[in-house]
């Protein structure tokens, strides 16, 4: 009985110091709540107009759009639980002195990895690179697969994936081949010093002007560009569309060796002529 009696004790202390908890913070726990859920409820809508605002914004890639509506919706629920802490009495300036000395430590800790996110933004805001395109960058050239926030994948020129991190293509000057409409060739072909120069450029001028890739404005050239050992290089200078450049050159340079042999002018490979002194006798060959 005494142990019973012991326990009913027990008991009644119990909920009398939990009614004397809920009626001192009563208010405070009913104002926190409520704080929670206006804060919530306002998180969302601040995150909403902030997606609808950068729908707006032209160019600006969708990952980019969701990390910063969701990084918005961060802030404004991490002042959300200042104030609720606020209700209760507590002080909210150490609280945020700890998060920002917590702030600084992760920030020192992942400087590398939050140096590749802010690369990644500038990336997907400011638009260098667009999936797509073929780029060098930081030593790495082929084909924008796809461009996140920590990485970016390219495909290179044999069907390799390479993971790229973003600071490495941020800091280093990027080569855009495929943003411009248009490209300029230069092909070099060498004929012999005996033979017309002047027949041969204008073979190559016909050659260029009859092939439908090459475009009439900028107007191709065929001039003398340097005397060599061994050839007089004469340089093909046109324009052409970024899509068809490769396949202009490749199918230039396999023309104009069948034209210019067909026209009987030679294309010499390098030569040396060697003077061989023998017993006092000089021997050229």
């Amino acid at each position: 009985m005494e142990k019973l009696t012991d326990m009913d004790k027990q008991a009644r202390d119990l909920i009398e110091n939990v009614i004397s908890i809920g009626v001192d913070y009563g208010l405070d726990i009913i104002g926190a709540i409520v704080l929670l859920i206006i804060g919530w409820t306002v998180a969302g809508w601040v995150r909403r107009g902030v997606r609808h605002g950068l729908e707006r914004v032209p160019r600006m890639d969708e990952t980019l759009k969701l990390f910063l509506a969701r990084l918005v919706w961060y802030v404004v629920m991490i002042f959300v639980l200042v104030a609720v802490l606020n209700q209760f009495g507590i002080q909210t300036t150490s609280f945020i002195a700890v998060l920002g000395a917590a702030g600084l430590a992760i920030g020192l800790a992942l400087q590398g990895t939050l140096a590749n996110v802010a690369s990644g933004m500038m990336l997907l805001l400011l638009r260098p690179i667009n999936i797509g395109e073929y780029v060098d960058a930081g030593g790495v050239a082929g084909t924008v697969v796809e461009i996140g926030l920590f990485n970016t994948e390219i495909k290179t020129n044999v069907g390799l994936c390479l993971i790229v991190p973003n600071k490495i293509i941020w800091d280093s000057p990027i080569t855009n081949f495929s943003r411009n409409p248009t490209r300029r060739f230069d092909i070099t072909v060498g004929i012999g010093y005996g033979d017309d120069a002047d027949g041969a450029i204008s073979l190559l001028m016909g050659l260029l002007k009859g092939e439908g890739r090459v475009l009439a404005d900028p107007e191709p050239i065929v001039v003398i560009d340097q005397l060599g050992d061994s050839a007089v290089i004469l340089k093909l200078r046109g324009w052409t569309a970024a899509d068809d450049y490769w396949e202009t050159v490749w199918d230039l340079n396999k023309a104009l060796k069948a034209e210019l042999e067909a026209a009987g002018h030679s294309i010499p490979f390098p030569q040396r002529d060697v003077h061989i002194v023998s017993g006092g006798t000089e021997k050229v060959s």
